[in-house]
């Protein structure tokens, strides 16, 4: 059984959940496991239409939600049983923090879900809102190498390549966004600029929180 480790001395800025709040996040890790994997399956379910509009060849790059909350599985798994991969854990990091806030961003700014009020499109704001706060407990037990942070550096930036800027099977690979958008491929609409600046900023921005946590720590130790 992994034990918890001690709170860092970090800023509120790369953690923002009280140290309490972190510490019982990681006593309920199974609970977190399995309510991840809960949405892991919801998540394929709703990509099933795009995922069958899609060649497989690109399926990887399809389904971003549901591929970073199994990241979370993966992480969370893999330090309990004491086989630790920082690469798995900062895919978790980065990827939960990004897909989870992106969501947020797209509901708010796209959707519209404060006007609209639609009841799905709450779940899909508050569901994804604790995706982008469970990442800040991977910290905890994850150690931030420079290696391990750039397989999400190069995955994510490639996913938003892909998905907004030049597509190499078919069209853009971005998820569809809500029923305000009917045309999803219309990358005229500014809706699609307001969510590919908010998919670029935050792989940036997760990138930065890691690394900025790995520097910290150095710093903390001399």
């Amino acid at each position: 059984m992994a034990r918890i480790p001690p709170a860092d001395d970090l800023p509120a800025y790369l953690s923002p959940l009280p140290d309490p709040v972190e510490s019982i996040a990681l006593r309920l890790a199974w609970v977190l496991v399995a309510v991840n994997l809960a949405g892991t399956a919801f998540g394929f379910w709703h990509y099933r239409f795009q995922l069958a509009n899609s060649r497989p060849v690109i399926w990887p790059a399809v389904p971003d939600s549901p591929l970073v909350t199994l990241f979370m599985v993966a992480s969370l798994v893999s330090w309990k049983v004491g086989r630790d991969r920082n690469w798995i854990h900062a895919l978790a990091f980065v990827g939960n923090l990004k897909y989870g806030f992106w969501v947020v961003v797209v509901q708010v700014a796209v959707n519209d879900v404060f006007a609209t009020g639609d009841p799905y499109q709450w779940f899909l704001l508050v569901s994804h809102l604790g995706m982008g706060l469970q990442a800040f407990v991977v910290h905890r037990y994850a150690e931030f190498t420079v290696p391990s942070v750039a397989v999400p550096a190069v995955w994510f930036s490639f996913n938003d390549v892909v998905d907004y800027f030049l597509p190499l099977v078919g069209d853009y690979h971005h998820t569809y966004f809500g029923p305000r958008l009917a045309g999803a491929g219309d990358h005229s609409v500014r809706a699609h600029d307001v969510a590919a600046a908010a998919a670029v900023c935050l792989t940036v921005l997760g990138t930065f929180l890691a690394l900025a946590i790995r520097v910290r720590r150095l710093e903390n130790e001399t």
